[in-house]
């Protein structure tokens, strides 16, 4: 008996879920402008490996822990809320510098940090390890021997549908902005517009109850 109930329905969910607008795609966003397609791409792929952290602890059942717990909630939630006013604040700030190309080329070697920051926007957020738990069991059939192996295919799944539109999302964005002929006056106000959403998403998320 297979694990999987309704992928297709599981795709379209996942694929409609993924391009809904929040802090995942605007960061993709917001480096994908500042930077170039291929600073989207490797944020793209720190924020699916943040992904890929939560559905392996949802695999393991360590997820509960985290839904059970609400300390480890709280705790979890407050860092990643300060780490959002952080990106937030970081970028509003650097609308404020004037982009140069020894700043340019100074960007290239911070493709690191691009990705380990997509990668803790996700694994700070415990919002997305509830997602996970509650969203992926709904296409598991209760009756089967291998719901782990189910899980973590539908996760797989859902990384690699996030992926995708994230990436699409890099190379449109990266080649609507090179089409303005003030572009660094573009790019600013990117910065200053996704940095004020990151500092109001970083507000909301120690607020929520």
């Amino acid at each position: 008996m297979s694990a999987i109930t309704d992928i297709y329905l599981f795709i379209l969910a996942g694929l409609l879920l993924n391009i809904t607008p929040g802090v995942d795609l605007l960061y993709v966003l917001n480096k994908s402008i500042a930077k170039g397609f291929k600073a989207g791409i490797v944020a793209s792929l720190g924020i699916s490996t943040g992904c890929l952290f939560h559905v392996v602890l949802v695999v393991l059942g360590l997820s509960a822990l985290l839904e059970a717990s609400p300390t480890a909630f709280l705790v979890v939630k407050y860092i990643g809320a300060l780490y959002l006013l952080y990106l937030g604040i970081t970028m509003f700030l650097s609308s404020k510098k004037n982009t140069n190309k020894k700043e340019e080329d100074k960007s290239k070697a911070q493709y690191k940090k691009i990705y380990y920051s997509g990668i803790l926007i996700n694994i700070l957020n415990p919002k997305v390890a509830l997602f996970f738990i509650t969203f992926l069991p709904q296409f598991i059939n209760v009756d089967s021997s291998e719901k782990s192996m189910g899980l973590l295919i539908l996760g797989l799944i859902f990384i690699a549908v996030a992926t995708i539109v994230s990436s699409i999302i890099a190379y449109v964005s990266c080649n609507i902005s090179s089409k303005f002929t003030y572009k660094d006056s573009f790019t600013k106000y990117i910065k200053k517009v996704v940095g004020t959403l990151f500092i109001g998403f970083g507000i909301k998320l120690a607020l929520d109850v």
